[in-house]
């Protein structure tokens, strides 16, 4: 997913290597991750009610979502307003915030929670809530897909002259790293509640592909609706050490940045440090395959319950 909120199939990659890799007195908290459509999702404890199925959002600048229904069932009090954009710059919406006093994940407790108020895209699935990247901010967090884990850790990553561990930013909150795709470096999102690996549609003329693209699906965010055009890439993309072979991609005429999203991360064992800058890829292979993106591609700001806005902006 792509919200900035501002208030107002490998054997699996081994848990215990990364146990063993932190200090003594570090601790590593664990958790079931269930991986549906290839977003992960976990069981999360609210006032010390459920546990409710949240998706873990490293796409979303924020704390948390929590939908209307949740909210209400909760009681869970106002807690003043929001201004929620997507990256194509075009829009916003001001939508109230509501507390969570008391919010349990993989048996660490985060308090006084400030969580958006908001309907949830459809692509979502069941589920009744959002954890967004921020609330991870004093942990390393690890997302292993292959394994299905989620695990919280004190600690740090260090540095490897970007072999595995890279750098990254976080403007409004959601990392940002580099992808080279031959002699091209290109910033791009690392969003566990996107879909494939998109890119700007600006990049076309600067790229070879395998074939022409073409149309693929409609995207819809926050203030926009596009279609989306999807093609094989004549060159490999790569991240760190490791490089998609010919990958399909898919083409974003609304979006400035690329974005690396849950299907590309299904190889991966993902870990964050916040505090440094820092992600540290995981992966049983060096050379990864990347095929069609196997979900509707909804790009995954705004609630598809109902047709589209007559207001939106067509990009594209």
């Amino acid at each position: 997913m792509h919200f900035f909120a501002r208030l107002g199939g490998l054997s699996a990659i081994s848990l215990t290597s990364l146990a063993l890799s932190l200090p003594a007195q570090d601790r590593l908290y664990s958790a079931h991750m269930e991986v549906i459509h290839d977003k992960p999702y976990v069981m999360v404890m609210v006032n010390g009610k459920g546990p409710f199925r949240f998706v873990v959002d490293t796409g979303t600048g924020g704390q948390a979502f929590v939908t209307p229904e949740l909210a209400d069932e909760l009681g869970l009090p106002p807690a003043g307003v929001a201004r929620l954009t997507d990256p194509s710059g075009m829009g916003e919406q001001h939508v109230p915030v509501v507390l969570i006093q008391s919010l349990r994940v993989a048996g660490v407790e985060f308090s006084g929670v400030k969580a958006i108020r908001h309907l949830l895209p459809a692509g979502e699935g069941t589920c009744q809530g959002l954890l967004g990247f921020t609330l991870f901010r004093d942990y390393l967090l690890t997302l292993n897909y292959p394994a299905r884990r989620l695990t919280l850790a004190t600690g740090a990553l260090a540095p490897d002259a970007e072999d595995s561990v890279l750098p990254f930013r976080m403007p409004e909150g959601v990392p940002i790293a580099t992808l080279r795709i031959g002699a091209l470096r290109i910033e791009a999102q690392l969003d566990s509640g996107g879909s494939g690996l998109s890119l700007p549609e600006r990049l076309v003329p600067l790229l070879d592909f395998a074939s022409d693209p073409v149309a693929f699906g409609n995207g819809q965010s926050l203030s926009t609706r596009y279609q989306v055009k999807a093609a094989r890439l004549a060159s490999d993309v790569r991240l760190g050490k490791y490089s998609f072979a010919q990958p399909f991609v898919e083409i974003n005429p609304a979006f400035p940045l690329a974005n690396f999203g849950s299907c590309p991360m299904q190889d991966f064992a993902l870990t964050f440090d916040q505090k440094n800058l820092l992600v540290r890829l995981e992966g049983n292979s060096k050379v990864l395959h990347l095929g069609t993106t196997p979900v509707d591609v909804r790009l995954e700001n705004a609630p598809m319950q109902s047709p589209p806005s007559a207001g939106l902006v067509p990009v594209g």
